[in-house]
């Protein structure tokens, strides 16, 4: 009778514990799908950010106390309006650019001097890269890359006449400076290179100067790089000038 009794007993103990564990693994359960439903509903906006394709905004700002605008995906970009003056600058500067670059080819077989060397390589490279620039510059504005001067007495290497931009050295100049050998070469060159950077500063001076011109954006930069390129390059300049001198008295 004891047996049957604690085998009744134990045949409960046995029923409860499996009743506890299926109602802990029905919990279980039940957090786990529940918890899974919640990660799917709260990744349903990422995924649709992620699938939906983004459409860029162009945003047009507003003159000064004026709202913002948006612009259409079909709006295309327009280049910025430019001044005659503009054009004119570009075309005399590339004129202006050439003799100087004409100007440091002649320093190879002219001078041993080491220093005017490396100042006339400089010289060359900046400058024939500038002239590169103007030139697209140009012709992305359907504009020509040469002025047309008729009638005037100076003539260019195609024989056509123009006009000397401000600094850039005489025919009798340039003459001077191929028929010279050595140190006066060099101080030929030297202070016909100053003149030549001067004039390049009138030049970017007159531009600003003009009501409407200078605006763009490329120009502006390019003006102002050239400006404070030959205001450092004639201060080297003026310095090998006045050591010159002094090494010719000892």
């Amino acid at each position: 009778m004891l047996n049957s009794v604690s085998k009744w007993k134990a045949y409960r103990f046995r029923c409860k514990r499996e009743l506890r564990t299926a109602r802990g693994s029905a919990t279980l359960m039940g957090m786990l799908i529940a918890a899974s439903t919640l990660t799917g509903f709260f990744s349903l906006p990422a995924r649709a950010q992620q699938t939906e394709p983004l459409t860029p905004v162009v945003v047009q700002p507003g003159a000064p106390g004026k709202p913002s605008r948006a612009l259409g995906a079909s709006t295309k970009g327009t280049l910025p309006p430019r001044s005659q003056a503009d054009v004119e600058f570009m075309q005399g500067m590339i004129m202006h650019h050439s003799q100087a670059v004409e100007m440091t080819a002649l320093i190879p077989s002219h001078t041993q001097n080491k220093d005017l060397q490396s100042l006339g390589a400089r010289i060359s490279s900046s400058q024939s890269d500038e002239i590169k620039f103007m030139k697209r510059w140009l012709t992305a504005r359907r504009e020509p890359v040469s002025m047309a001067m008729p009638g005037m007495p100076e003539m260019d290497t195609s024989g056509k006449a123009t006009a000397l931009m401000p600094g850039m050295l005489t025919p009798q100049q340039m003459d001077a400076l191929r028929k010279a050998k050595g140190a006066e070469f060099d101080h030929l060159f030297l202070t016909g290179m100053i003149q030549h950077h001067n004039g390049a500063l009138i030049m970017v001076e007159d531009l600003f100067n003009t009501p409407g011109a200078g605006q763009d954006a490329e120009l502006f930069d390019f003006a102002n790089d050239a400006d404070n390129t030959q205001r450092a390059e004639i201060k080297i300049m003026q310095s090998m000038l006045e050591i010159r001198p002094l090494e010719e008295k000892r």
